[in-house]
């Protein structure tokens, strides 16, 4: 007897340490502990949280996810925002355990906020800003998503610096921003849904009240020429530099400019890859693609060390999330020691979160 209550309890333990495991019963596999796994040497991961982590809002619009998200980088903080039309904005906890919706204005809403940045004024002041690529607007958030400013498209004749972007605008060209970043009061917005495909700034003059007007310095433009993009998607300024990076999807490759626009180097990607964008962590990137060189297999998600691929993950052929054949954004996080891989996918929309086996 002694022997089968003993056997019991540890059933018992060994249960309830199942079900209060950080990833609980793993969605896609049906088990704890996420059997598959994909990627390459120290850097393979495994399936964490799925779409059903989402508060319920979310999930019942998240076919027509998007965007990509936007990391709260101030010490001691780490949440993760990022919109999906027809519900909000959601928050993801620093720990990736908890999910809430926040609170949305009527005109952003509805809206696909096709990526999201996080940036503080001088003064410290954190903002989140979204640009709305289906309504030609770019909007600013304080952190808990209430609106502050929406910067509406270029109105013809404004002196965008450049005169091919100033004369499409004058023609009444469509502004469709596909992302956005800040540094030292400029907003960087690349325009590769559009005939135009020119990286555009605007100024930001004030944020108490917050006053942003469109600047005179743009760069770029669709073309095969060096500093010239395919389809300019993601801009990233890399943390602590000022160097602006921009996913030139097409052509496999990030475009490397100055803040003031001149053309420095390109980080080539496996051919065949369309990179959406990049995001870093220290000496680390991530990069969510589109297409994959083989399309059969859904899109990869890239590990980089010091611009070099230490690591592929493929969703959907390795990890079974069958909604991941195109991949749009990928953000990562470091938490006690851990790499963590926040990824959202496109047509039809979904969400996961990977987290690296060790």
């Amino acid at each position: 007897m002694k022997r089968i209550a003993s056997v019991t309890l540890s059933v018992l333990l060994l249960a309830i340490a199942w079900h209060f495991s950080p990833a609980g019963p793993n969605p896609v596999l049906g088990q704890a502990g996420g059997a598959k796994v994909s990627g390459d040497g120290k850097y393979k991961f495994r399936v964490l949280y799925t779409s059903s982590h989402l508060p319920t809002e979310a999930q019942g619009v998240l076919k027509a996810a998007h965007g990509g998200f936007a990391i709260d980088r101030r010490p001691g903080k780490g949440e993760i925002y990022f919109a999906l039309p027809g519900a909000g904005i959601i928050q993801i906890s620093s720990d990736l355990k908890k999910t809430k919706m926040l609170t949305t204005d009527p005109t952003m809403k509805d809206t696909t906020m096709h990526n999201a940045t996080f940036w503080q004024a001088k003064d410290g002041t954190p903002f989140l800003t979204f640009p709305g690529s289906s309504v030609a607007k770019v909007f600013t958030t304080g952190m808990d998503g209430k609106l502050v400013h929406t910067l509406n498209a270029p109105a013809g004749g404004t002196d965008m610096g450049n005169p091919v972007a100033t004369e499409y605008f004058t023609n009444k060209g469509t502004f469709i921003p596909t992302d956005v970043e800040q540094l030292d009061g400029l907003f960087y917005i690349p325009t590769g849904y559009s005939k135009l495909d020119y990286v555009l700034t605007a100024k930001i003059k004030s944020t108490k009240p917050f006053v942003a007007e469109w600047h005179d310095l743009a760069f770029g433009g669709r073309g095969t020429g060096v500093g010239q993009l395919g389809t300019g998607h993601g801009v990233t300024i890399k943390q602590g530099t000022t160097r602006i990076d921009i996913a030139d999807r097409p052509n496999s490759e990030i475009d490397r400019y100055t803040r003031f626009g001149q053309y420095l180097s390109t980080l080539t990607l496996p051919k065949g890859s369309f990179p959406c964008d990049i995001q870093y962590l220290d000496n680390f990137a991530v990069v969510g693609a589109l297409h994959g060189p083989d399309r059969t297999k859904g899109a990869p998600i890239y590990l980089l060390e010091n611009d070099q691929v230490i690591s592929t993950v493929m969703a959907k052929e390795d990890l079974g999330l069958a909604n991941f054949q195109h991949i749009h954004n990928a953000a990562i996080k470091q938490i006690n020691g851990k790499m963590y891989i926040i990824a959202q996918a496109w047509n039809p929309g979904d969400f996961a979160i990977l987290e690296q086996v060790q």
